[in-house]
């Protein structure tokens, strides 16, 4: 499991652990029955407060995301939610419709739009090989 922080961000710490565990939920990165790491871990890990994970573990545990066994540790859940998945992926669909008015209104048209969506593409392939390699994060899926 990959979890990155943006320190500068406008979003809170707790929303970008728990936006990026439940994508790596529904998405099937991380599979039904795959522990993950404890919650002293992952605070160690990210360098926040340790309750600042137990609240977050918490949270996906009441959506269903998540299984908390008690002295067994943290699994994803088995039976996910049905729906949230379209949920997040029209929630996705409507953030980039307000990039792309956004570059629109820069005077930015089809092609541009296409080329920096490319580079950015190409910007995250290379950051997401990387992370996979990178010693953090090894052994953690």
């Amino acid at each position: 499991m990959f979890v990155r922080i943006e320190r500068g961000s406008a979003v809170p710490v707790s929303r970008q652990i728990a936006d990026q565990i439940r994508a790596q939920c529904l998405s099937g990165r991380l599979t039904a029955g795959t522990q993950v790491p404890s919650v002293r871990q992952l605070a160690r890990d990210l360098a926040v407060n340790q309750n600042t994970v137990l609240r977050v573990y918490e949270r996906l545990a009441a959506e269903g995301l998540l299984d908390v066994r008690h002295g067994e540790g943290t699994f994803v859940a088995h039976d996910l939610p049905a729906g949230q998945l379209n949920g997040q992926r029209l929630k996705f669909l409507d953030e980039l419709m307000q990039i792309v008015r956004q570059g629109r209104l820069l005077g930015l048209e089809g092609p541009g739009l296409h080329t920096l969506l490319d580079d950015v593409l190409a910007q995250t392939d290379v950051t997401s090989q990387d992370d996979a390699s990178s010693p953090e994060t090894a052994g953690e899926e």
